[in-house]
């Protein structure tokens, strides 16, 4: 199987890259001309709208991490200690995403799409891409992700980060797409990338290169040449752009990659030798840019919204300045300046340091030397210092207990609690924020596949780990995409688990009042199994514990006839009710409907006849008694009537 599938998928590459060719050869022989002005007019209005906000964002790197600042001073970590601590519960409550059926019949295709997206998890490296896109929206206010490649080796998506440092914008834009209307939608936008002729040829999807310019000169206006120096700066690294004249295969080229409209159409193009050679067009075919946003603390009808250094890089610095004076004080406390008497003391030297030393003076000598009085460290910079910093923790809700740090006030255990529940209240919003990007990652996650998994050639084998051990599956496209997009629903781990706890005491207290009050007519075996979910075991784990019984067993080989709308009859010893309960799973077929009323008119007989409700009368260990004889009655959904066997037909009501 899997040289078959190497041998598929390399014979697709080979297809689609002869496609490419041949498009390649006519779009080189197209004109550009008008495009290379539209783009050139945007990026200039977006490089000017962008240029003090780039510039804001490379000192608050420098303030983040700052290597090279002086050595004789000390910088306060504030910033990096609130961003990471905000990072590290977003990032560690991992969003859960779980795709839903929408017609009948597409159970199953929901139950693969969620194994296939727990398995492509790990194949996409989400964990790191999640990191990444998440540091970005809390630095940066919005982080952007590109969901638009497929990696046909791996035969799953290929996401990929956009560094918010060599982005360009529609200044009037508020999202990338806008809101369901799309209004206020990106019009353009757009960013510079560094590409290695190596990189070029293995892309694929770039023509009429062969020619262009390698990076020789710095150009005042390169987002990455301003990014990679900014970053180098925060680390403490010199400056090699002159140096870097890179030749062969490793010379570099810059790349605008922009996202406009042209000719009606939404289109992604890639132009080299400084934006006057178009070597990628590409048709996007989509009512949407395949970018998703990403914000932290959004404002309404705003692009940047609010970021973590908003917030605290005027309190960092602000306690830095004070601390470094504090420490200019003590040491000039460990240095003292004095005053001595010139007509006592007549060598000056005689002062010099020295141990065991004696000084001669003339007459008395008290008051021959006195300590100039200096100002000490008052308390008002304990106060300032602490007002920062409280000030800081409550902007972002991360108090010195969610630091990890205890708190120098003595705190009862409620008051903790209560800290810690409001903290969780707040962070969750930022969760339920995050849950709006990772719900359109999902969909476009799906829709790649729509695009690129291509029927009877494209197969996928996935892991899926159960109670039992890992198991194999292989999907095709008839697996995975169902004739209705699925819905998709994503949930915090930490807003599930806690709302799983409280359902799970709440279902117990409940199920122990209803089977105390009415023990004969309760539903054990579902109320169990409701309690294993809740609990966080998976259906198959449950089933282990509770397997399905014979009635479920029967009804689930029956919904496979009631599916095709074919009449079934009702057995008198089913047990009515867990025959309903498994039928409502069936598609909506006539014989569905017919099949659930003969179960009910089979209750009804069945209460006036008790000797026919067999499924009351069965023994809890069947093996020990002897076993109870049917009158040979089945009941057909067609009349309400229950036939005896050889006999006629027995009104409902009888």
């Amino acid at each position: 199987m899997p040289n078959i599938e190497k041998e598929t998928s390399e014979q697709i590459q080979e297809l689609q890259q002869n496609d490419f060719s041949k498009e390649a050869n006519k779009l080189e022989k197209r004109d550009f001309s008008s495009l290379i002005k539209q783009v050139e007019a945007e990026y200039t209005l977006a490089w000017w709208f962008m240029k003090p906000k780039l510039d804001e964002w490379a000192v608050r790197l420098k303030l983040y991490n700052n290597q090279k600042r002086d050595k004789e001073t000390i910088g306060d970590p504030l910033l990096f200690t609130i961003h990471q601590t905000v990072l590290a519960s977003l990032y560690s409550d991992r969003l859960g995403v779980d795709f839903l059926g929408r017609e009948a019949g597409d159970e199953e295709t929901a139950e693969n799409l969620n194994a296939m997206a727990e398995y492509d998890y790990d194949e996409m490296e989400k964990d790191v891409i999640d990191y990444e896109w998440d540091w970005d929206a809390s630095f940066f206010g919005r982080g952007l992700l590109l969901n638009f490649e497929f990696d046909r080796k791996l035969k799953c998506p290929a996401p990929e980060v956009i560094d918010p440092m060599t982005w360009l914008r529609d200044p009037r834009a508020i999202s990338v797409n806008g809101d369901r209307k799309g209004r206020g939608a990106m019009k353009f936008g757009g960013r510079e990338i560094q590409l290695s002729k190596l990189d070029l040829e293995n892309a694929g999807i770039y023509f009429n290169y062969q020619d262009i310019k390698p990076d020789t000169s710095n150009d005042i206006r390169s987002l990455i040449d301003a990014n990679a120096q900014a970053r180098r700066d925060a680390q403490g690294l010199g400056d090699c752009s002159k140096f870097d004249k890179l030749t062969g295969d490793n010379a570099t080229y810059r790349v605008l990659e922009w996202f406009t409209h042209w000719k009606g159409k939404k289109i992604i193009v890639a132009l080299a030798n400084n934006r006057k050679k178009v070597i990628r067009y590409t048709e996007i075919g989509k009512d949407l840019f395949p970018i998703i946003d990403r914000q932290i603390y959004p404002i309404s009808h705003d692009w940047d919204g609010v970021s973590i250094p908003d917030l605290v890089e005027d309190k960092q610095r602000a306690r830095s300045i004070v601390q470094n004076l504090g420490l200019a004080g003590i040491k000039l406390g460990l240095h003292p300046t004095y005053l001595y008497n010139t007509n006592l003391i007549k060598n000056r030297g005689n002062l010099n340091v020295d141990f065991n030393k004696h000084i001669p003076v003339d007459g008395n000598p008290a008051n021959a030397i006195v300590p100039v009085e200096r100002q000490t460290v008052k308390q008002e910079v304990q106060w300032i210092l602490e007002l920062l910093d409280t000030a800081a923790q409550r902007a972002t809700a991360t108090p010195d207990i969610q630091q990890g740090v205890q708190s120098e006030e003595k705190r009862t255990a409620t008051e903790t609690n209560l800290i810690s529940a409001k903290v969780d209240t707040r962070y969750s919003l930022s969760a339920k924020i995050f849950g709006w990007s990772e719900k359109r990652f999902w969909k476009s996650w799906y829709s790649l596949y729509k695009e690129h998994f291509e029927k009877d050639i494209d197969e996928k084998v996935v892991r899926i780990v159960g109670a039992m051990g890992s198991k194999w599956r292989a999907l095709t496209r008839e697996n995975i995409i169902a004739n209705t997009d699925p819905d998709v629903k994503i949930e915090s781990k930490v807003i599930s688990e806690a709302k799983k706890i409280n359902d799970l005491q709440k279902y117990r207290l409940f199920i122990k009042d209803v089977i105390a009050t009415d023990p004969q007519n309760s539903n054990v075996r579902f109320a169990l199994r409701k309690i294993g979910r809740l609990s966080g075991f998976t259906k198959e784990e449950v089933e282990q514990v509770l397997p399905p019984n014979v009635d479920e067993m029967k009804a689930e080989t029956e919904n496979d006839l009631l599916d095709k709308n074919t009449l079934t009859p009702v057995e008198v010893a089913d047990d009515d009710f867990v025959h309903m309960e498994v039928h409502n799973k069936a598609a909506d077929t006539s014989a569905k409907f017919a099949h659930i009323e003969a179960h009910k008119r089979a209750m009804m007989l069945k209460r006036v006849k008790p000797e026919f409700d067999l499924a009351k009368q069965r023994p809890e260990n069947p093996t020990q008694v002897a076993p109870i004889k049917s009158p040979g009655v089945s009941f057909m959904p067609a009349g309400g009537a229950a036939i005896p066997a050889g006999g006629k037909p027995i009104p409902v009501g009888e």
